[in-house]
Order: structure tokens, then C-alpha cells, then sequence
């Protein structure tokens, strides 16, 4: 146990120090990788790494300039550094919580076109309100997981699969079948679902799985109506220029269309079978406590009116 007397000052943040340098090299797989990582020289790596040894007595990792492996006493060394990081990042955290400020790189992920028509705009303004944060926007319609495509929040249709991740739901909508009136005029409007069949529907592809089947609330209860088409994308946005553009109906979001539903340029068609209600979730991983900028972001997007 350190003593508080005065001949251990300075002690304690070089050993943190020591736990950051040893941490670094060991992720980044060589002495010569994390010199270059931050901004040293190998020597100077190198001369830090053997004095650890030295402190401790203990040869920690075998090394050449391009390769790393660690001993036994490394190994556990490198475990327990690590946990002393992430428990120094916690409290450090947690702290910044108290003072209701997000700092640090928040990574969002988000719809295309729900993204880009409006999250994009909220995490302007969120970013403003922090000035200690950055922030980076990922857009996909393939279904963004958090921990696996390295994003701290996912905003996704619907709660995920996961139950490992912590999912809390920000907005809700109802989605709706529309196309321009130039396709209308030219294809006639369906009375029925079962009259989608003879329509070219815009379909769209989510992780190798394409959407053909449609729901509807029929005399029969909830059906699922198979629909087909020329075109199809794993992108919403195109699926929405192409309804714009008269090419097929689109099964879109209330959220994404209610501009153009407004302004006439896409019509609601079988209005009396919708069923089909739109939860917005946004996903993140659990932590104790939870990074300030995930919780504070989650506020946010959540106070803010998305349908």
C-alpha cells in the first residue's frame, strides 16, 4: 500500500503512466507500432518498458522491433492494467455525469434517410450544447449494431434481437404504403392489398434478407402479403427518391414522408388496412455508470418529437 508521506509524491501518476504505456503496446502489437501511436521514438518505448521491468523485477513481454509476446507475469499484468484503466475511465465518467457535460467521441448510428433528414440536425444541436464533444455520424439501412460495428448508440427500427444491450424506446410512428401521383395516374390506386400483386412494390434489402412481405389488416385479421417489383435497395432513401419519382409504391415511415404527403407529392394509398406501428429504439451497451455522452445523447434525442 502507498504511504501519503511526502517521499512517494510524484509516485502514483507515473505508475498510471506506466499502466498506459504497457497497455498501449501491448495493443498495439509492438514496441515499434505504439511509438508511432504516440507520437515517440522505439528507444524511448523501449528504455520506458525495460524500467517497468526493472520496478517490478519481472520480465514482462519478449519483443523485437516488430513483434511482442508477452510472459506469464506480462499476461496478468496487461489484465489487471487494463481493469485499472476502465475503472479509472468509469470514475472519471461519472464524475463528468454530475456535471451534466458528454465529452469525449460519441459514434451514432442511424436509418439513411431518417438520419439524414433528421438525426443529422439533432446532433448538431447537441453538439453545440457540448463543446468538449465530437461527434460521428453512421448511416445505414442494414441495421447497425452497437459492439459490433463500433458505434456507442444505434437508433434502429424496432428492439433488437440482443439482450445483452440495453435498448430504450425514443419514438414511435406508424408505416404506410404511398406513391406519386404520376404512378397513379398511370397504374390506378389499389383498393386492396391483394391488388399489390399486380404493382411494382419497392422493396427493400436488410442484411441479405430482402422485404416482399407486406402486413396488412384484413376481414381475415393481420396478413402478410408477398409483393414484387423490378427494384429493390438496401438503401431507404433510394426507395424514397423512386416512389418521388413515380417508379413503384413504397412501404415508408410516417416520419420520412410527412413533408411530401403534405405537399401532394406522394399520395397514402389503403389507408383502412394499415397495421403496421414503428417503434424507434435506441440501442446502447450497459455500464456502470453509462459514458455521460450515451446517457446525455439518449436524453435528448429522446425528449425531442420525431413523429
Amino acid at each position: 500500500m502507498l504511504s501519503l508521506s511526502g517521499s512517494t509524491e510524484g509516485v502514483l501518476p507515473d505508475r498510471i503512466g506506466d499502466v498506459e504505456l504497457f497497455c498501449a503496446i501491448v495493443e498495439a502489437g509492438s514496441i515499434s507500432a505504439a511509438a508511432l501511436a504516440s507520437g515517440s521514438s522505439p528507444p524511448a518505448v523501449s528504455r520506458r518498458l525495460s524500467a517497468l521491468e526493472a520496478r517490478l523485477g519481472v520480465r514482462l513481454a519478449e519483443r523485437s522491433a516488430r513483434r511482442l509476446r508477452l510472459t506469464d507475469e506480462g499476461t496478468l499484468y496487461y489484465q489487471q492494467c487494463r481493469d485499472i484503466l476502465a475503472n479509472l475511465r468509469d470514475a472519471e465518467a461519472e464524475v463528468s455525469a454530475r456535471g451534466a457535460a458528454a465529452r469525449g467521441l460519441l459514434k451514432v448510428g442511424a436509418p439513411t434517410e431518417l438520419g439524414r433528414r433528421r438525426i443529422a440536425s439533432l446532433l448538431a444541436e447537441f453538439a453545440a450544447a457540448h463543446p468538449g464533444l465530437e461527434i460521428h455520424l453512421v448511416l445505414s439501412d442494414a441495421g447497425l449494431e452497437v459492439g459490433q460495428d463500433g458505434i456507442d448508440v444505434a437508433l434502429r427500427i424496432d428492439r433488437p434481437d440482443d439482450p445483452s444491450v440495453i435498448a430504450r424506446k425514443i419514438a414511435a410512428s406508424r408505416r404506410i404504403l404511398c406513391g406519386a401521383p404520376s404512378y397513379l395516374a398511370a397504374r390506378g390506386k389499389p383498393a386492396r392489398p391483394t391488388e399489390l400483386a399486380s404493382h411494382e412494390c419497392l422493396r427493400l434489402a436488410r442484411r441479405h434478407r430482402l422485404h416482399d412481405r407486406w402486413r396488412f389488416r384484413t376481414e381475415n385479421g393481420v396478413e402478410e402479403i408477398k409483393v414484387g417489383g423490378h427494384l429493390s435497395s438496401s438503401s431507404g432513401d433510394v426507395l424514397h427518391g423512386w416512389a418521388l419519382a413515380g417508379l413503384g409504391l413504397s412501404s415508408e415511415a410516417l416520419w420520412d414522408v410527412t413533408e411530401d404527403l403534405q405537399a401532394g407529392r406522394l399520395v397514402e394509398c389503403l389507408a383502412d388496412y394499415s397495421c403496421d406501428a414503428i417503434d424507434l429504439f435506441a440501442t446502447f451497451q450497459p455500464g456502470n455508470p453509462i459514458p455521460p455522452r450515451v446517457r446525455l445523447f439518449v436524453d435528448f434525442v429522446a425528449s425531442c418529437r420525431l413523429s
